[in-house]
């Protein structure tokens, strides 16, 4: 009966059983907790606490092994995925809030806001391999998925700084629209989406030359201009739609990846954050930090279809299958 129920909630075109036992985890900034959600029951299930202001959260590849960046407190936590328990730290720098993990599992790189600095650590051996300088208040980051890239974005100097993963030296930088938040890879590492919050525009640029090929605005009607504030994105993996967080204009983009135009605004929860896909991309989740609440997008129909309430100011989102 519950999944019957489920499947109705959000449409023929969803299978419930293909969700069942999906957990998102959601670090709350104001709380300093992680809520777990369950994606069968679509409801917070149980609440956890982590150091101060925890941003940015992955999980390893296995699964087994839960990332948070605890910003105020200039680490990076290890929580057990399965019981929650914190299992250990990695040094940092000041002020992590974004992270990237390499394909092989190991090299974790870590951009410091107030340290202008892009750190990278040995998962296994919590061993600081290198602190790469880059650009001013630097935020987002990315690896490309061959691992041979390592994306740095600051957002005062408006750049995307381009590291090689075995030198772990700066090869390149590519001017952008004001603070870029955001960076992700296209599947076949041919791409590099960035987004510019206060620009409001993203950025693709071709990853062979570091040259920008399309730049997209963004117009909605009944919404200032300056309300649109692209954050985090997701690209689906059957290279159809970007999905694109527009902060404070409470909408996600729906952008077609061969035009690049927007194909539709999706209305969700107040200052949308960051984006994360359910397993199987049927269902994209929303943190939108002002609301406090994280909204459920039907990808195929491309309308939110829930929205649940979670902790205070939610940020980041990672899902275990």
């Amino acid at each position: 009966m519950k999944r019957l129920i489920l499947a109705a909630l959000l449409g023929s075109t969803i299978i419930a059983s293909d969700l069942w036992a999906s957990t998102a985890f959601i670090s709350n900034e104001k709380d300093n907790t992680v809520s777990v959600l369950d994606l069968d029951q679509m409801k917070v299930t149980r609440t956890f606490k982590v150091g101060k202001r925890p941003r940015g959260i992955i999980l390893s590849k296995d699964n087994k092994r839960l990332y948070i960046c605890t910003s105020n407190d200039d680490t990076v936590e290890i929580y057990d995925s399965v019981n929650e328990t914190k299992i250990g730290e990695l040094p940092s720098g000041a002020d992590p809030e974004q992270f990237a993990l390499h394909p092989d599992d190991r090299k974790l790189y870590i951009a410091n806001e107030d340290d202008a600095l892009t750190t990278v650590v040995d998962v296994k051996t919590s061993q600081v391999l290198a602190q790469i300088d880059v650009g001013v208040e630097p935020e987002g980051m990315a690896v490309s998925h061959n691992g041979k890239i390592a994306i740095t974005t600051s957002e005062t100097t408006n750049m995307v700084h381009w590291i090689d993963t075995q030198s772990h030296e700066l090869f390149d930088n590519t001017l952008v629209d004001q603070r870029p938040r955001y960076a992700v890879f296209e599947q076949d590492d041919s791409l590099l989406w960035v987004s510019s919050e206060i620009g409001g525009t993203v950025s693709v640029i071709d990853v062979k030359d570091r040259q920008i090929i399309k730049k997209i605005n963004f117009a909605i009607k009944g919404i200032h201009k300056d309300r649109v504030q692209p954050v985090g994105m997701r690209l689906s993996h059957d290279g159809k739609y970007a999905y694109i967080a527009l902060g404070p204009a409470n909408h996600v983009a729906v952008v077609n990846r061969k035009t690049y135009e927007v194909e539709k605004y999706i209305l969700v929860g107040r200052r949308v954050w960051h984006l994360e896909f359910s397993p199987d991309e049927k269902l994209l989740l929303t943190t939108n930090g002002v609301s406090g609440d994280v909204t459920l997008i039907d990808t195929q129909n491309l309308k939110a279809v829930k929205s649940i309430k979670v902790g205070r100011y939610p940020w980041g989102i990672a899902v275990k299958p």
